[in-house]
């Protein structure tokens, strides 16, 4: 650990980690009886004008609230009221309920643990109308059970009386799901950031402006190359193209937040820089590299993984353009973060990137990025799928519980996958001793779908090309493969 980051540390254990902070963690945590929100987002409501009726609790809340934020906007040469103003959407007051339970719960740890999921992925549906090659879930082709939709309807008040911050629905094709427009404007009722992972096919004007009215933000649209007919054969359904351009474009004329995620594998890969052209030509706010990770139907098509040469010249490509303000990229890769830090130290700033998060500052605060921590499977998310079963990850599919049968808050703080998951110092091989290994952790996914084992090393990393070559015997009998470096 550097000396910043252990510094850090005990700075925040001197302030947080001490009987009379989990004392006033605790009275600002309390949930209000009428409201059923916590004492410290009702404190931020009246901070910030709204019209609430605070209670003797409450308005202790407030006072600890007030200078906590007054301390906070100094320490960062920043305003009260610019300081505040980080807190006047619903979700980012969630999240903060969320980071203060992690301490109460976890206390100050690298990488940091929230008191709750601060993304659920929802496999709302196994339906789909396309058959793509990588999918994680074999979504459409046959029928298995999902949840009822009064069913669905528990499962969302679990999460937000838990404290969820993002709901994402994905699928399969979510816009298939019964009851997918109630299901958002639910979540969005509860002050939770909506979003939605979607092939958008079906994503016509009039159902963009649906989802708007619903209280949909973010539409994460899956495109994978800029010619059509190698996205039709990846996808599996000719025309899907056109289709999912067109609704890309309805999606953001409607005023939607939107994102085009590309599975990067060797079909594509010499594409991505003409992707970015189309991504800045459709005018989407920010493009996604994701992850290739072989489940699902994705074992089928194992051979079409990227070296981890291929995939450092990848990220690489992508954080330079981001920080020349070329484009907004972000990846699924948790090596991401480790590339984003090491390409912004040479313009003497802190540039922290990866899957939810981009920030960039002249300052040197990389001891951040290891609170951030690269993978977030079963710390800082987890997938809950059609049927109500919770995993770590869409791609890890690990059964650890089902939300109407189990103690969804129980099973986020004691499982011990997730607690596993959450302690780096397990990590084995190459990703157990890398010096970045709180910064990135490696893709816990793409162990577990290699080795079998998700504390194994990520054979997608250049730091563990060993393991890259013992995938590859393993699965192909000693063959070799072709990599540029």
């Amino acid at each position: 650990m550097s000396s910043e980051a252990s510094e850090t540390i005990r700075m925040l254990k001197t302030y947080l980690d001490n009987p009379l902070s989990k004392l006033i963690l605790r009275l600002l945590l309390k949930k209000d009886k009428e409201s059923g929100k916590t004492y410290v987002e009702l404190a931020l409501e009246d901070l910030l004008g709204e019209d609430v009726k605070l209670s003797f609790g409450a308005k202790v809340a407030r006072f600890f609230i007030k200078k906590t934020i007054d301390r906070g906007a100094k320490a960062f040469n920043a305003t009260f009221e610019e300081s505040l103003r980080t807190f006047e959407l619903p979700y980012a007051r969630r999240a903060l309920a969320s980071v203060l339970r992690g301490i109460l719960y976890f206390g100050v740890k690298r990488p940091f643990v929230p008191g709750a999921p601060f993304l659920v992925v929802w496999d709302y549906t196994y339906r789909c109308n396309l058959k793509c090659k990588h999918c994680y879930i074999t979504a459409g082709g046959f029928h298995r059970p999902e949840m009822t939709l009064d069913e669905r309807r528990k499962a969302l008040d679990i999460m937000a009386d838990a404290g969820v911050t993002i709901i994402a629905f994905s699928g399969g094709e979510p816009l298939m799901g019964p009851g997918i427009f109630e299901m958002i404007r639910r979540a969005a009722d509860y002050g939770i950031y909506t979003a939605m992972a979607t092939n958008a096919t079906l994503i016509t004007e009039q159902v963009a402006n649906m989802l708007v009215k619903a209280g949909l933000q973010y539409a994460q649209i899956s495109l994978d190359a800029p010619i059509p007919e190698i996205h039709d054969e990846f996808r599996g359904v000719p025309g899907a193209w056109e289709r999912t351009v067109r609704g890309i474009k309805n999606a953001k004329k409607a005023g939607l937040y939107v994102e085009i995620s590309t599975t990067i594998t060797k079909l594509n890969y010499h594409l991505v820089p003409k992707m970015l052209d189309l991504a800045k030509e459709l005018n989407v706010d920010l493009f996604m590299h994701f992850n290739f990770i072989p489940t699902g139907r994705g074992k089928e098509i194992l051979e079409l993984d990227i070296s981890p040469w291929e995939r450092e010249k990848l990220l690489r490509l992508l954080a330079q353009k981001t920080l020349n303000k070329e484009v907004q990229a972000a990846s699924t890769a948790p090596q991401y973060a480790r590339v984003a830090l090491q390409l912004g130290s040479q313009y003497g700033k802190t540039f922290l990137a990866g899957h939810f998060y981009r920030y960039e500052t002249e300052s040197r605060i990389d001891p951040l990025a290891e609170f951030v921590g690269g993978c977030g499977a079963g710390r800082a998310y987890i997938a809950l799928e059609p049927n109500g079963d919770i995993q770590p990850c869409v791609f890890m599919p690990i059964k650890v519980g089902n939300i109407l049968q189990d103690d969804f808050e129980e099973l986020w703080r004691t499982h011990r996958v997730f607690l596993e998951l959450r302690d780096r110092e397990l990590l084995k091989g190459p990703c157990g001793s890398c010096q970045y290994k709180y910064v990135c952790g490696g893709c816990r996914a793409r162990a577990y779908a290699y080795f079998g084992d998700y504390l194994a090393p990520d054979p997608g990393c250049i730091y563990a090309a060993e393991w890259w070559n013992r995938a590859i015997q393993m699965i192909f009998g000693g063959a070799k493969i072709k990599v540029r470096s």
